[in-house]
Formats: structure tokens, sequence, C-alpha cells
């Protein structure tokens, strides 16, 4: 057996993946590892013996791949949240992240554990991969052994998950709950609809826009039936007693419109699909994305309105500032006759969904893996480089941001660019996890994992705790805001869905967009830092 899985490196890829997936799915206390469960069957693989492990080229694929991916499905949100309240929750994030960094260089001094091993324990109680994996590749490109971080990353990376929702549920019993139930108006999955019979006086007179704006309304308005004659709504159209009108947007701000505009109405104008009608259509001509829908004009085009937008299992309300992109399931208002053609200029084709431009994917790549060879100077002649993990980071991060260059687009079709991430993911975690597992069975056999399964569960509940003490007594952060913050600067997709859980509302998915990209970037300078300085 062994014979067989050291001499077909497919073979032993593909079991490593389809049993760590299988482990992923098993859930403890209603926690699972999810993806992360690769690593550990890859543990297990390469324990069986030294030989039994993937090549070199299988990891370092699958992280440029994996944190390129995330670059630049992040960008956005990460140039987004450098102003405003962004800069609150990003500041408490590299609070937390500063106690963990404290808290490790002292679990480090008290145990003589030296750089690599201490920037692992690091890397594992933030549960944070790519800071792992710019760890190992700044040891591989300085000729130093690699498999101590990853011994630490594993032992120390279950309790980076179970002490952080332990601090979570102790946190929650202990501090003050929100004086009253924060605004839950989102772009999530609470859209619907309604027909509003046009009664109120403050409403008869004004046109849709400056009906929106002054009532502050986020919601969208697609057809409206005056003198008994339905059309699509335009922003200047102008309100009259007795006209239906059809409103899409939160529950909560569908309540306020009724109540501005006048009653709900028991017959529904959207029924009636003679002379207009509604169609869902993908976005898949790259001509057309990354630009603000005002830009696009497509009342004025196509006298057509978008009322809804599905990007992958989030639904948005759009508005004039809405960039679309590749992948987006929009929902299109438009008079029946005209369907075709605005279909055709979205694209509508589920093939080009599924493919990726090879130009720009490529050329993104190739700039990160340059940008990583840069030195970077940290004083008293030493100096770090990005790597191949920092360096696509930060440019798929730019090139998220900037989107396109004229014919040029970046950003792949969402689908695509979730099954290259994990894709990169799987590769990244197979290839660490059995080239480090032989050291990892040693480290057991040893004893010495239990000291630092100590450290890992102290840095893993008290970095997040103080982060929950500074956020709620000292910032006044709202607790599905905070709880979100603390499971994007732990970079954990599993505290993430205990947040939500514990909310009950999306609030939790702000606040882990708004500090992940910084959190992750952080941890990957302040575990190189920790080996360049050690």
């Amino acid at each position: 057996m062994i014979h067989l899985l050291r001499d077909n490196p497919l073979l032993l890829l593909f079991l490593v993946a389809g049993v760590g997936f299988v482990l992923g799915k098993v859930k403890v206390a209603g926690v699972s590892l999810g993806v992360a469960a690769v690593l550990f069957a890859g543990l297990a693989f390469g324990a069986l013996d030294p030989a039994v492990a993937l090549p070199e080229l299988v990891q370092l694929l699958g992280l440029v791949l994996f944190v390129y991916t995330v670059g630049l499905s992040s960008g956005p949100g990460f140039f987004a949240s450098l102003g405003g309240r962004g800069l609150r929750d990003n500041g408490l994030a590299l609070t937390i992240i500063l106690v963990a960094t404290g808290m490790t260089l002292a679990a480090a001094k008290l145990l003589h554990l030296q750089g690599p091993a201490a920037a692992g324990l690091l890397a594992g109680s933030a549960t944070n991969t790519p800071a792992l994996a710019a760890v190992l590749d700044a040891l591989r490109a300085g000729g130093a052994a690699t498999s101590e971080p990853v011994v630490m990353y594993s032992i120390a990376y279950p309790m980076g998950v179970l002490f952080v929702l332990f601090a979570i549920v102790v946190m929650r019993r202990l501090l003050p709950a929100d004086p009253a139930p924060a605004s839950r108006r989102t772009g999530g999955a609470g859209l619907d609809n309604a027909t509003v019979s046009v009664e109120h006086e403050e409403a008869i007179g004004l046109t849709v826009a400056e009906l929106r704006e002054r009532a502050g309304l986020h919601v969208a308005f697609s057809r409206v039936r005056h003198a008994g004659r339905v059309h699509v709504a335009h922003d200047d159209d102008r309100l009259a007693r007795g006209d239906l009108i059809t409103v899409v947007g939160s529950r909560a701000d569908l309540e306020r419109a009724i109540a501005l505009l006048g009653t709900r109405a028991t017959e529904r104008i959207d029924l009636d699909r003679k002379s207009v009608d509604y169609r869902r259509i993908f976005v898949s001509d790259p001509a057309i994305t990354r630009r603000p829908l005002r830009q696009l004009a497509i009342a004025e085009r196509f006298d057509a309105v978008i009322t809804r937008l599905r990007r992958g299992d989030v639904e948005l309300l759009p508005d004039a500032d809405t960039e679309l992109e590749l992948g987006d399931r929009i929902r299109v208002i438009a008079p029946r006759e005209r369907l075709d053609e605005v279909t055709r200029f979205f694209g509508d084709s589920y093939k080009a969904l599924s493919e990726i431009d090879i130009i720009t994917f490529s050329v993104g790549i190739a700039a990160g893996l340059l940008l990583g060879k840069v030195p970077i100077p940290l004083g008293a002649g030493r100096h770090f480089e990005l790597g191949m993990a920092g360096g696509p980071l930060i440019a798929g991060l730019v090139l998220g941001r900037i989107g396109r260059v004229g014919p040029f687009v970046f950003t792949p079709p969402f689908s695509a660019s979730l099954t290259l991430r994990q894709l990169g993911l799987v590769l990244f975690l197979a290839g660490v996890g059995t080239r480090a597992g032989w050291s990892f069975a040693s480290a057991v056999r040893a004893g010495t994992a239990l000291p630092i399964l100590a450290s890992a569960a102290a840095i893993a509940f008290v970095a997040p705790t103080v982060g929950m003490l500074v956020g709620r007594y000292l910032l006044r952060v709202p607790w599905g805001v905070l709880l979100g913050i603390i499971a994007g600067t732990q970079t954990q997709p599993a505290v993430l869905a205990f947040a939500s859980e514990q909310t009950k509302d999306d609030l939790p998915n702000a606040g882990y967009a708004t500090v992940y990209p910084l959190a992750t970037i952080a941890k990957i300078v302040i575990a190189q830092a920790i080996l360049a300085f050690s």
C-alpha cells in the first residue's frame, strides 16, 4: 500500500482530497472543519511513511491559485472598508491580531520555540492558511525545512476554531445585549415585493425618484399602472391618486414604503404580463461588467429596470452605483417585446460563465509572483518578501478593485472563481499535509503536543475576548457586526456560521467582509516578521 501511494502521486492526491472532504462534513457540537480537513487527511497519509508525500509543485500551484482568487474577490470590499466605519472595524481587528501576536511570542519564549514554530503557532491559532503559506514560502526560499510550522499549525488549528466559539458563547452571556434591535436592512435573502395603491397626499405628485430620496427608501419600483395602462416604473414617473405601483425591497423598507404611499393592494399588477414582463438573466458579457448601472443606461436603452441581483447565494437590491459581475443573475422588468434584446445585451450564456480569460488570469498571477520577489526593508539590514502568498494576494486585491482595463476584465465569473479557489486550497492543504505528516506523527508520539494545544487554546480565547470587550464598551459596535468582525479577524467561515446562528440575521456578514482582507494581509506580514526577527 505504501509503495502504491509513494509511486502514484495523483492517486495520493485524490485519496487525500476525497477522505478530507468526507471528514470535513462531520460535525462535532455543530461545528465542522470543512475543507481544512484535507490538511488532516494529508497528515494521516503522510504519517504512514516519510516517502508518502506529494511533489512540492502541488502545494505551490494550489497556494498561488488560492491566494490570487481570494484577492480578486476581496478587492472591492477591501478598499471600500478603508474609510468610515471600516476604519473602526479594521482597527479593532488589528488590535485582536496584535494581542494574539503578543501571546504567541510569549508562548514561544516560555516553550523555547524558534521562529518557524512560533509563526506556525500564530497561523494555526488564527486559523489562517495564507499566513502559513507565506511562512512556508519564506522558509523554502531560504533553503530551510518547512515541516515545523506545518506541525504547529496542525496542532493549533482545532483550538483556533473551538476556543473562539467558546469565547463568543461566554461573552454573549456576560456582556450587555444591544439596547434595541439593530437595523436589518440588507441586500440579503429577505427581499420581497408588494403592490401598493397610491392614496396618501404626501406621495401624490411626487416622482418616483423624489419619493425614494425624500423618504430615504432603499427600494426598487418595477411596474406602475396609471390610467389603466401598465408600464415599467422610471425615476421621472409622477404618481397620481389611484395608481398601483410594485415595490421591491426588504420587509422593513416595504412597510415604510406602503405607509408613505397608501395601502397594500389586493390586486397584483405583476400578474398581467401581456405588456410588461420579466426575465431572469445571467450576466456573461464582459463588456458590461464592472460599470455602474447608471452608466449602462438600461432605462434609456430598453425601457427596462433591474429589480433584483443574485450573486452566489446572496440576493441584492441594485441601485445606480451597483456594478455587475460575471455570473450575476439579474431580474429585469421590460416591455415584453424587448426582453430578447435585453437578454442579448447581458449575454445570458451558461457556457461563458464556466470559462475564465486565460490571458488576464495568467498576467495577474505573473504580476503577483513578480511582486512577491520585491524585497521590503524592515530596518537593521533586514528585509522580507511578500513571496508566493503575499504577492499574488496583493495583485489580486488591486486587480479585483480595478476590475477591467479597456476590454480586459480581470475578475473571473463568480462560479469559476469559487471553483479555482477551492481547487487551489485543496491542492495546497493536501501538499503541505502529506509533506509534514511524518514530522507531525513524530511530535505527537514524543508528547510535545500538549503545551502547544494549551497555548493555542489560550490565544484563541483571550484575543477575541479582548476584542469583544473593546468593541462593546469602547466602540459600541452592535453585536451582530462585532461577531462578524471576530469571525473575519479569525478568517474562519465556521465562526461566521456560528455567529449568524447566534444573531439570527446577516449583520455578521457585513463585519466579516469588512475586516477579512486586511486581517489576512496583516497575518501574512506578521508571520513573516516573526521569522525575520527570530
